[in-house]
């Protein structure tokens, strides 16, 4: 399944690197950013969340938030997200529930692993409307963060 501008975002409950559980509905009336990434503590996806930190006045404030999701456990993310200075909510998606929802999975990945998050990004506005969609086929490409910037802008 691929999801495009215009689709509803597919709803989720997952726990957060703080033990807490988080669902779509808890950012109602809120544009949401979010990323999926395929393993913490490795070069591209640190790459990509550093972005984000670096950036989160751009992402984070009265209309918008961010999120990040992994298949890492939630203690794994947790150190990731102490070591890395991360500013933004991290949820393991353990179960890999929500990447394929999200279109944003590997069945297959690097070194006989199975199962691991999909690099991708989506923009979902107050309502719960996908603006913004991209799942990327190469794990050692970076998300759009211009064109997602952009989206954000005419929100």
């Amino acid at each position: 399944m691929t999801l495009k501008k215009g689709d509803q975002a597919p709803d989720f409950k997952l726990y957060s690197s703080d033990k807490k559980e988080i669902s779509l509905a808890d950012f109602n009336g809120k544009n949401l950013i979010i990323h999926f990434f395929p393993a913490a503590f490795t070069g591209v996806c640190t790459t990509q969340l550093c972005t984000l930190r670096d950036a989160i006045n751009l992402y984070h404030n009265d209309t918008t938030d961010v999120i990040a999701i992994s298949v890492d456990s939630l203690f794994t993310l947790a150190k990731f997200k102490e070591d890395q200075q991360l500013n933004f909510t991290l949820l393991s998606d353990f179960n890999k529930v929500t990447c394929q929802a999200y279109g944003a999975y590997y069945s297959e990945f690097v070194f006989g692993m199975k199962g691991v998050a999909r690099r991708a990004a989506f923009v979902v506005d107050k309502t719960g409307t996908i603006q913004y969609a991209e799942v990327l086929e190469s794990a050692g490409d970076l998300p759009n963060f211009e064109a997602i910037n952009a989206v954000l802008a005419a929100l």
